[in-house]
């Protein structure tokens, strides 16, 4: 169903329709649903790719508009919205009603208000912010939904005072060709004008576009502001965009009133900026390099990062429809090194930290996109704790927005979890380690070894489904329990050192470390150790060693790259005489380059590009890409 068909039926959506969709929603935590309570604003675009293959778009939509949260059990809540449509060109307000269930972390999903059944996913920061989107869409969209809490006392023009970054996004025009990708700087006076604003802009088409605007006028009404940029033919930005703000004036986002954008920016210059810590994220990227090939891809995404010294490991629940047709989880290493203003820049994104230690992204054309990354809530808890977010791959780290799959190693952290540290003496790992148990579905897991704030536990590979319950229980002392998302495969490469970040555990057929000093040839078969890869055949008991004899095999297909080389996967199963160690054969292709490469390792829901592999000697580059992965050479522009 096209956005305009919603759009005609909206003004007569009926509650017993919401309750529908309600009745359909999957058994999630929701302790944290008083994380969104009250009166909050919001902005929603959707874009429609066409049949052409290209890129461009069949339609789009933009909703915003006011949104409260009722705080409780079962979450509900009412949003007031103008419905902007592309196609029709219809412009209509309503009122719709939905349901909304956010676990303890701030992670959950809204019932969508346009679409039936559908649901948007996100997360909630430690400012109440909201941001995500709908990845797991039957409707063939790509979207992107910012939500901000309205202040007990209403922002008026004087909180919108300082210096400010905007990263803007406009795909209005249709056409990947005249996107619109663009990093703004304003001064506004805490009365009505901000001042000239400098923009440095993207156009496929045209390619850089810096342009220094007279200065916008604002007003703010209950609330809200309304932007408003001189008319220009030349001008980049003309017209209204109203502007949602946070409380304390340090996040900010919006859109035009009539077009299909979005914005996200922060207020700098309030404090020494800083990156640390974990992370909410969502975005949109455009990926316009392939323009000369004749198609453009689109993606939209939420998950989270860990950012520590000057490091950082992401995960992206991805929906991208051109190319791979459906969701996919993506885990990612990146690198930063903040400047004292609060900026830094990767190969395809410009970022700001801003007030509140916010983090907003803008492309770096070709590569176009917009993203926000928002400091997560703190968490403890008395008793025995399993802290909320501290559920991750024991090999990758990913963040606990990856989704956990069957036979995956988990590292549990938390408090009180454990007397003592106690490690498995013996394969097959048992059940119950020093008085303490894991259950995933109310299936006891595997255990290696248990610690006061940290647990090491195998996935059953009996659990099945879309989510996950995890619990810990010591000495009869029930934790909470934590839900998790549950996915087919969520590959992860154990490192050297561990951590998730640098070298992969990579072994020469000798059984010795593939290093810089003993890098991988051209043409050889390297091993690679991982957890993550789902079932196997033949099956194994829970925990047990992998066999020697009878390989057990994952029944995943499982595929692998070197820098977006497509590399040869010969073997892909449980490391024999090992326990939750799974082993995927490599062989080293051509077309690579001498030096450090990235190792990317898929299953059919998940892309893991995260660990080092040193390569000894490189070879004449495909200058075509012929047999790269789409995943490898799209994902790398994210960093």
């Amino acid at each position: 169903m096209r956005v305009q068909n919603i759009a005609r039926a909206l003004l007569v959506l009926s509650t017993a329709a919401v309750w529908q969709a309600a009745a359909q929603t999957p058994t999630w935590d929701t302790s944290g649903n008083s994380m969104l309570k009250g009166s909050y604003y919001f902005r929603h675009v959707y874009y429609f790719l066409s049949s052409a293959g290209d890129g461009s778009l069949y339609d789009a939509a933009s909703a915003y508009g006011n949104i409260t949260f009722n705080g409780g059990v079962p979450g509900t809540y009412s949003m007031t919205l103008i419905l902007v449509e592309a196609q029709s060109g219809q412009v209509q307000s309503g009122t719709v009603n939905g349901t909304y269930s956010i676990a303890a972390s701030g992670y959950g999903f809204l019932s969508n208000p346009l679409f039936t059944g559908d649901y948007i996913y996100g997360l909630v920061n430690q400012q109440g912010i909201f941001a995500g989107g709908d990845t797991e869409t039957s409707n063939g969209y790509n979207d992107m939904f910012v939500a901000a809490p309205v202040s007990t006392t209403p922002a008026t023009a004087a909180t919108f005072k300082g210096a400010y970054s905007l990263a803007l996004l406009d795909l209005s025009s249709g056409s990947p060709l005249t996107t619109v990708n663009a990093l703004l700087q304003m001064n506004p006076n805490g009365i009505n004008s901000t001042g000239t604003v400098s923009v440095n802009a993207y156009l496929p088409e045209y390619g850089k576009i810096p342009q220094s605007l007279p200065a916008a006028t604002y007003i703010f009404s209950n609330g809200a502001g309304v932007l408003t940029f001189p008319n220009s033919n030349s001008a980049l930005l003309v017209g209204q965009y109203y502007l949602y703000i946070s409380p304390d004036g340090n996040f900010v986002f919006g859109g035009s009133r009539y077009g299909y954008d979005m914005f996200v920016g922060v207020r700098t210059g309030t404090g020494a900026a800083s990156l640390g810590g974990l992370y909410y994220q969502a975005g949109i990227d455009q990926d316009a390099s392939q323009l000369n090939a004749g198609y453009a891809l689109l993606d939209t995404y939420y998950g989270a990062i860990k950012a520590a010294s000057g490091s950082v490991v992401g995960h992206q629940r991805q929906l991208e429809l051109l190319a791979n047709g459906g969701p996919f989880d993506y885990t990612y290493a990146d690198s930063y090194s903040l400047n004292t203003n609060g900026t830094y820049s990767t190969a395809a994104m410009n970022y700001v930290v801003g007030g509140d230690g916010i983090r907003i992204g803008s492309g770096i054309g070709p590569l176009l996109g917009i993203s926000v990354a928002l400091p997560a809530p703190t968490f403890s808890g008395s008793g025995v704790f399993l802290d909320p977010t501290g559920i991750v791959n024991a090999a990758s780290s990913a963040p606990f927005t990856a989704r956990i799959a069957p036979g995956e190693l988990l590292t549990l952290y938390g408090s009180n979890l454990a007397s003592s540290l106690v490690i498995a003496s013996a394969i097959p790992f048992p059940t119950t380690l020093g008085n303490v148990q894991v259950t995933v579905n109310g299936v006891a897991a595997p255990i290696y070894y248990v610690s006061a704030g940290q647990i090491s536990a195998i996935v059953p590979y009996s659990v099945t489904g879309t989510i996950a319950q995890v619990q810990v229980n010591n000495n009869g002392t029930a934790s909470n329990p934590v839900t998790m998302a549950l996915g087919t495969t969520a590959p992860g490469v154990f490192t050297v050192p561990p951590g998730g970040l640098g070298y992969g555990a990579v072994l020469h057929q000798d059984g010795t470390l593939v290093t810089t000093k003993s890098p991988a040839q051209i043409g050889e078969t390297v091993s690679v150790y991982l957890t993550g890869l789902g079932p196997v055949n033949p099956t194994i008991a829970d925990g047990a060693a992998g066999p020697v004899d009878t390989l057990s095999k994952t029944t995943n297909t499982i595929t692998a790259d070197i820098d977006g080389v497509a590399a040869t996967v010969t073997f892909s199963g449980l490391a024999p005489q090992l326990a939750g160690l799974y082993q995927v054969n490599v062989t080293i292709p051509t077309g690579l380059t001498a030096g450090d490469n990235y190792l990317g390792l898929s299953g059919p829901d998940a892309y893991n590009s995260e660990v080092l592999i040193s390569i000894a000697a490189a070879s004449t580059a495909n200058s075509t890409g012929a047999g790269r992965s789409f995943r490898s050479v799209h994902k790398r522009r994210i960093r």
